[in-house]
């Protein structure tokens, strides 16, 4: 077992100097094939949803323009941003595909299924309840048609080689805003059955339960990102009238995170899984307090319509700013392509740290 952290671990390490253009993408890919890192499998909402919910019926879809418009060939694709998500730019560094694609997408390759896909649902949360009041993908569905996934890829290489695949895989699993901005704050059925510190340790849980069904079905490497400083975002500090970051918001952020480490720190000594945790909060927190390190310059609002109110529908048709890589957040909840390539760059190197350790 930590033998196969630590190959993972020197492919990733070697990979990180791509994301700033330092690295030959052949070397990267011969590199990742050397050490065995099979492919990337990948649960979550939003953050990481390359466009699952363009095949099921829910109004929370990003399959139109001014989504994508920085996408190959300029094209939307369910993604919630102007171009690629964090997911997409770490299964290119490891040298697999350029753009990771749905699980539910019509025409799925068989080289889609080797190389790894997302089950990810937009506005999908650890609470079941947060994904039926959007009629998204649970994390138990997407759990569902992992099952399908393995059983898919079973039929193209055979079983062994299958779960020696799985084995080798690196999951990732990004959610847990939609929880608290669409589900606790927004709807009366969760506040009235918990605390707010209660209703963490619930979604902890609902995590922790989760993680052991991966196990379960042959997931040994996970990453699990934490939720951002949502105090930061500009729908937040617009619905809150502040022109910063709210405390409040961000710091029942970075205590559900902390919890969510508990659960893991438990899981990685029960389970014997390697598990690499990814500080989005710290990530994001940085980046607004630190714009010039990143080669960002606008922090405060979106670049999509104001900025400060429109994300999803309120988007479609709406004009955008001149330079999205220039901005944390393409509309007033997500993040750029650029911040996405900062956070995968940050992800890659969080996971040399923790699953060599």
């Amino acid at each position: 077992m930590a033998s196969r952290a630590v190959v993972l671990a020197l492919a990733l390490a070697a990979v990180m100097p791509l994301l700033s253009g330092g690295v030959d993408i052949q070397q990267v890919k011969l590199l990742a094939a050397k050490f065995n890192v099979t492919c990337v499998v990948v649960f979550g909402d939003s953050s990481v949803d390359p466009g699952n919910n363009n095949y099921i019926a829910t109004p929370m879809k990003g399959n139109f323009l001014p989504y994508g418009k920085d996408f190959f060939r300029g094209r939307p694709t369910g993604r919630f941003s102007n171009g690629r998500l964090a997911t997409d730019f770490i299964a290119e560094a490891l040298g697999y595909t350029k753009a990771i694609r749905p699980f539910l997408h019509k025409r799925l390759r068989a080289v889609d299924i080797l190389h790894g896909v997302s089950f990810a649902s937009a506005a999908s949360g650890y609470d079941e309840l947060t994904a039926n009041l959007s009629n998204v993908l649970p994390l138990s569905k997407q759990l569902e048609y992992f099952r399908e996934y393995k059983m898919r890829l079973r039929q193209i290489v055979g079983s062994r080689k299958a779960e020696n695949i799985i084995k080798n895989a690196v999951g990732v699993l990004s959610m847990g805003t939609n929880d608290f901005l669409q589900n606790y704050y927004l709807e009366p059925i969760r506040p009235k059955q918990y605390t707010l510190e209660e209703y963490q340790n619930y979604l902890a849980s609902c995590m922790s339960n989760h993680v052991k069904t991966m196990h379960g079905l042959g997931i040994t490497r996970l990453v699990v990102v934490g939720v951002p400083a949502l105090g930061c975002m500009p729908l937040v500090k617009t619905l809150m009238n502040q022109d910063t970051c709210v405390e409040k918001y961000n710091n029942f952020s970075s205590s559900f995170n902390s919890k969510l480490n508990v659960k893991l720190d438990i899981a990685r000594k029960t389970l014997g899984m390697k598990i690499g945790y990814v500080d989005a909060y710290g990530i994001v927190q940085d980046a607004v307090n630190n714009p010039k390190k990143y080669g960002l310059m606008e922090t405060s609002k979106g670049c999509c319509g104001t900025g400060t109110v429109e994300y999803g529908d309120a988007c479609k048709g709406m004009s955008t700013c001149a330079d999205a890589s220039k901005y944390i957040f393409w509309d007033a909840v997500h993040p750029t392509e650029r911040m996405y390539e900062i956070i995968a760059g940050q992800a890659i190197d969080s996971l040399r740290k923790q699953l060599m350790a």
